[in-house]
């Protein structure tokens, strides 16, 4: 047989192992709605750096812990955030806001998010100096596309908890990033202003899931990627080199019906605004969560079911 052939032939296997989720490393839950409850503390920072007055001023949103709701069915994930004023760390942001929304799908072995921050409000510091700046507010659209290669490791099981990691498995995840970022002041001005910015990123990642006994796992993964940065302010728009950066770890139980844990998540957007200004992008992400699997209606089971049938996704 010729050589071509039989390197076509092993590619065709191992691409059809790959398609075959196995279910000694992950235990899928086809027929259940997940709910998980947590409490989180995020914020959008960013950080101008001065290399040459050496100066470091960051811009640190007001509120930053808030009550976060998931729910989970098949490929899709839906997140709401809001920050409440009876939690003992926004009591002195009067004026302040956060509001999150994350949407997160699975098809296959590729992974779509889409996320949603507007906050109003920031304290400025640089140097000793603080300055509270309630009118500042930010708008931020985007997300990322990643494709899974191991379909042993589950990344569903780091903090979505609608599948269980049985065995430790880890894969290589190369992402695309892209976030539309807009600053206003005074509220209403956030529809006038001009001043926005759009990043753009894409690298290899890796994330690694170990199972330390029966029930529980700790998962740690980085992304490393390169870009570029379109920045516009007072009409004049810039374009410039993009580095990103982005970490995430876990700890948590799970079980067939009750899981917790804690996640941690950290991205960094860095450009250069000038020959001297370098402004980095910060998203970081804690979460304490706790929740619970129920059973899904039949008629969302046989659906799902059709569909993945329908585009190939079983």
């Amino acid at each position: 047989m010729d050589l071509k052939y039989k390197f076509l032939i092993c590619a065709l296997l191992f691409l059809k192992l790959g398609m075959g989720q196995d279910s000694t490393y992950i235990r899928t839950f086809p027929e259940k709605i997940t709910v998980r409850l947590g409490l989180q503390n995020t914020a959008n920072s960013f950080t101008l750096q001065d290399s040459e007055s050496n100066i470091t001023t960051e811009f640190i949103p007001n509120d930053k812990t808030y009550l976060g709701l998931s729910l989970l069915f098949r490929s899709i994930e839906l997140d709401l955030g809001y920050a409440p004023s009876f939690l003992s760390e926004n009591q002195d942001n009067e004026g302040s806001k956060l509001f999150t929304l994350n949407f997160r799908m699975f098809l296959g072995q590729w992974m779509q998010t889409l996320d949603f921050y507007n906050q109003e409000g920031f304290f400025i510091e640089s140097g000793e100096e603080i300055i509270s700046f309630p009118e500042l507010n930010t708008l931020k659209i985007g997300g990322s596309t990643s494709y899974i290669f191991n379909r042993r490791f589950s990344f569903r099981a780091i903090g979505f908890q609608n599948e269980w990691q049985k065995k430790s498995a880890g894969s290589f995840i190369p992402r695309l990033t892209y976030y539309y970022t807009r600053f206003g002041i005074d509220g209403s001005s956030l529809k006038e202003t001009n001043d926005h910015s759009i990043d753009i990123a894409i690298g290899p990642g890796y994330y690694y899931n170990l199972i330390i006994a029966k029930h529980f796992i700790a998962s740690a993964g980085a992304t490393v990627g390169i870009g570029l940065n379109f920045s516009t302010s007072q009409g004049e728009t810039t374009t410039s080199e993009l580095a990103q950066f982005a970490f995430r770890t876990a700890l948590g139980y799970n079980s067939e019906k009750v899981f917790t844990g804690i996640n941690l998540n950290a991205q960094v957007l860095a450009h250069a605004e000038d020959e001297t200004t370098q402004v980095d992008d910060n998203i970081a992400f804690v979460e304490l969560y706790l929740g619970y699997r129920f059973n899904a209606p039949k008629k969302w089971v046989q659906k799902a079911d059709n569909f993945n049938k329908k585009f190939g996704l079983d």
